[in-house]
């Protein structure tokens, strides 16, 4: 059966009303509640920032704790209520949602509402609907603020929430649970496919580092400036559009039409994240923020000099006390194993395996992480996209 399909069957003869969020609940805004207040054990307690940076649609237990008697003063979440952010520092984190499904009563402070849904609306439901663009668009009429965005308690009041079967509550909660189900199950399975991919990259970081080990004795060691050349970056301004891409510290810039270096290299950043390394086989122009390498394939692979350098902890070489900088006088002095040529080739051969199954963007899990969010998103917004009357 086709999504469309699907959606037809769902709803079919169901009529479906777009109502203000005032209207389906009591929407309760938060008081007080400080990061200081925050005790190691004691009642549960949600604070707003906490909604964007650590929870994620749902949760039973508190990152957070506070005291009793810091509780009684403070407002009460319970089992079933949707606690909503009202303010941050960009439009994107005003509004989101977070379930509470915990037993014991919480509390949430300032820059937050409660939802106490009513008897035609579910809690996740709502929140899953403030995934979608046309939340995000209500929500951006009603936003207040540049530096701090905020919306209110009695304007988010006033966004409509499409409802079906309003008239027969336990059909629409019938219906809206079949939603989140569905929703839930997406949600579940790109979460396993995460945590897999999060279990992937310690065991490939495990394989790495005890490939790249050496013992005294075992291997003879040369500086980085024994076998390869350091060269600095240019600027780009210039250059003319092209599909030859320009590397920073942060990655590709943009595309002209000249390369800097035409060989296989290690890109290693003079400023910003240090430890961000690139390896490049094909023709590429670096920026003046990261160096290039010149190197002497007959010591040392430059593959395999890229893998040994995303051991050396880099970051930890900052020679400057603002933003992160790089010499290449420190980096010269780093020492590089150089086994036979042979032990390198068989110890890139098996990094290339793992590594296209933990970091490849066209490959394994990262691929298929990406292909099921997007999956997600398509089905999310397609059983959340219901008429809208214009008039609302």
């Amino acid at each position: 059966m086709s999504s469309v399909n699907f959606l037809e069957k769902l709803l079919d003869g169901v009529e479906v009303e777009w109502r203000a969020l005032g209207s389906l609940g009591e929407l309760v805004r938060g008081n007080g509640l400080q990061k200081k207040d925050f005790t190691e054990t004691g009642v549960p307690a949600i604070h707003y920032g906490q909604i964007y940076t650590y929870y994620g649609l749902s949760t039973i237990t508190t990152k957070s704790f506070v005291s009793p008697e810091l509780a009684n003063q403070l407002r009460k979440v319970d089992n079933g209520d949707v606690v909503i952010t009202n303010t941050s520092e960009n439009i994107e984190d005003v509004g989101k949602a977070l379930v509470y499904l915990g037993e014991q009563q919480a509390v949430t402070g300032g820059h937050a509402t409660i939802l106490k849904p009513g008897k035609c609306l579910m809690g996740k439901y709502f929140a899953y609907f403030t995934q979608t663009d046309e939340f995000s668009g209500e929500k951006r009429k009603y936003a207040k603020g540049t530096k701090v965005i905020d919306v209110s308690a009695k304007d988010m009041a006033k966004i409509s929430i499409p409802i079906p079967c309003p008239d027969n509550p336990k059909k629409s909660l019938e219906i809206q649970a079949e939603i989140v189900r569905i929703l839930d199950a997406m949600t579940a399975h790109t979460a396993e496919l995460t945590a897999e991919l999060t279990a992937r990259k310690k065991q490939y970081n495990y394989y790495r580092d005890k490939l790249l080990s050496f013992e005294d004795g075992e291997v003879e060691w040369k500086t980085l400036g024994e076998v390869a050349r350091i060269r600095n970056g240019k600027d780009h301004k210039l250059l003319t559009e092209g599909t030859i891409p320009v590397y920073g510290s942060g990655g590709i810039m943009r595309y002209v039409n000249k390369s800097s270096f035409d060989r296989p290299s290690v890109l290693i950043p003079r400023k910003g994240s240090l430890g961000n390394l690139f390896y490049v086989d094909k023709p590429f122009w670096n920026v003046d923020t990261i160096f290039y390498t010149e190197v002497d394939e007959s010591l040392v692979k430059t593959k395999f000099l890229y893998y040994f350098l995303t051991t050396a902890k880099l970051s930890e070489l900052n020679q400057a006390g603002g933003v992160p900088s790089q010499t290449q006088s420190v980096l010269n002095k780093l020492l590089i194993p150089t086994p036979s040529l042979d032990e390198q080739d068989r110890i890139i051969s098996i990094l290339d395996k793992f590594d296209a199954l933990t970091n490849s963007i066209t490959e394994g899990l990262p691929r298929e992480i990406e292909l099921r969010q997007k999956q997600y998103a398509y089905y999310r917004d397609l059983l959340l996209s219901f008429p809208k009357p214009p008039t609302i």
